[in-house]
């Protein structure tokens, strides 16, 4: 694929730079497995370089305390955004194997709209607030809260919907009054890098304030978590580098948020449309290679309907198929790289020996590039690992529930609690089920929860914190309490 995109380069205190040493990696087109450019590898230098610029632009600019700044830096991204919106979807489409239709949604469309509408809410938000007047100890005592910034805020992403994970972070980041070093995965480099150039040659925002490092080397990278300079860690990724991230961060007590995995459960009720909720989770299973910690990759229905489900889901998953991402009609691309294909590759294999039988699927696609064939497992329990576990595929796992107790049983036998989904002729008691489920986020009946602002996070080993919304928007933020004589 021809792309125009400049070619990935760091940003480092308002700089577009090389590592410090010149080394590069690979960027490669998981379709083909080809390559399609070079990032710089950076090295710890590199990373020192980026926290002090980030330290120093929060300790010594006015950033963290000039709203209309930020207010109109944000805007000038946001504008050179939508100014090249072509070149960073097929950027994506590229280097992420993200099919073109969810640039629409998590792949362009909603994470642009989200840094206008966290940027419209730093314009009116309350950043004081008057407590009044009262009398501690006798005291007459006027007492105001304050919300100030964090600080340097360490941004770390992975390779599934980069530009909506990264604008969810450095968006709410940036209009909070922070400073920014963002590390994107090594699988997909340019995209951050292609954000920093836009930020360097396209708004005002000061040398220092956003800074992108591209490391491949982990123990680069996990410098980020450690340094004293940095205020905060904002991670998305796998619950097990979560757990690192939290205990690299403990000596210095930074602040940790955490968006992690997911096992999330869609629930089908006996009085739903078991067919047409089966058809609709095995869909979603099957977008962009089932490479979202917030899809349903557990179909729960009721026993007595079971083969209806299995079948619904199966026939829906063969006739999508897995395309060409670059192809208009594309729902399932590749996984992401030969790594990851051979990590589902081990949970099929596993599937057999558990005493899965596969309805569809089950097999690696032998074809240049990185491709799993979209997958529905029956007879397996929610005890098995592929149950349990987060695969990062186009893999679906049906499970028999027998009435609306045992479904929320199965769907909270799980260390995750990202989503979820209920489906019920009487929305009422689809409501009550949802209730009764412990995940951050929860569609019932069809309803869509994905939105700038409506927050988005888990419970258990799903997270810590919240992003987009109000509530990411203060994850950004300290509170102080202010008290003078009234």
């Amino acid at each position: 694929m021809s792309l125009r995109t400049p070619p990935a380069r760091q940003l480092i205190d308002g700089d577009l730079v090389a590592a410090a040493n010149g080394a590069t990696y690979e960027i490669l087109n998981p379709a083909t497995g080809q390559t399609i450019g070079e990032a710089p590898d950076s090295t710890a230098d590199d990373v020192d370089r980026a926290i002090a610029a980030a330290r120093r632009a929060f300790d010594e600019t006015d950033w963290s305390t000039d709203v209309a700044l930020r207010v109109r830096c944000l805007r000038q991204l946001h504008q050179a955004l939508l100014d090249h919106a072509d070149e960073v979807k097929a950027l994506t489409t590229a280097e992420v194997g993200m099919p073109g239709f969810m640039m629409m949604a998590a792949g362009f469309d909603v994470p642009v709209d989200g840094l206008a509408w966290v940027t419209d809410l730093a314009e009116t938000y309350e950043f004081e607030t008057d407590l009044g007047v009262a009398s501690p100890m006798g005291i007459p005592t006027r007492r105001t809260v304050r919300r100030e910034a964090v600080g340097v805020v360490a941004a770390i992403t992975p390779w599934n919907v980069p530009t909506q994970i990264n604008l969810a972070k450095i968006g709410p980041a940036l209009a909070a009054g922070c400073t920014v070093v963002l590390k994107p995965a090594p699988d997909t480099p340019w995209l951050a890098c292609e954000l920093g150039r836009l930020v360097a040659e396209h708004t005002d925002i000061p040398g220092g304030v956003f800074n992108v490092v591209t490391p491949r080397d982990n123990q680069v990278a996990a410098l980020l978590t450690s340094d004293p300079r940095v205020d905060m860690v904002s991670f998305t990724g796998s619950t097990g580098t979560g757990r690192a991230i939290m205990a690299a961060a403990a000596p210095t007590l930074k602040r940790v948020f955490l968006e992690l995995g997911g096992k999330s459960a869609a629930i089908a009720l006996d009085d739903a449309d078991v067919g047409a909720v089966a058809a609709a989770t095995a869909f979603a299973a099957c977008i962009h290679a089932g490479q979202g910690c917030a899809l349903t990759t557990r179909l729960v229905v009721p026993r007595e309907r079971y083969a209806e489900a299995v079948q619904a889901a199966a026939d829906t998953m063969a006739a999508i198929g897995v395309k060409d991402p670059a192809d208009p009609g594309a729902i399932c691309g590749p996984v992401i790289s030969a790594a990851q294909r051979d990590r589902v590759a081990s949970y099929l294999d596993l599937a057999v020996t558990e005493g899965g039988r596969f309805a569809t699927g089950g097999h690696v696609i032998e074809q240049d590039g990185f491709w799993i064939e979209p997958t529905v497992i029956a007879d397996l329990d929610n005890t098995s690992r592929l149950a349990q576990e987060e695969i990062f595929g186009p893999v679906l796992v049906v499970i028999a529930h027998n009435g609306d107790d045992d479904a929320v049983r199965i769907a909270n036998e799980s260390p995750y609690g990202l989503s979820g989904s209920v489906d019920s002729g009487d929305l009422e008691r689809a409501k009550a089920v949802a209730a009764r489920i412990r995940t951050g986020t929860i569609a019932v009946n069809g309803g869509v929860w994905f939105s700038p602002d409506a927050p988005f996070g888990g419970y258990k080993q799903s997270g810590v914190g919240r992003e987009m919304g109000v509530a990411g928007f203060e994850e950004y933020l300290e509170t102080k309490t202010v008290a003078e004589p009234a």
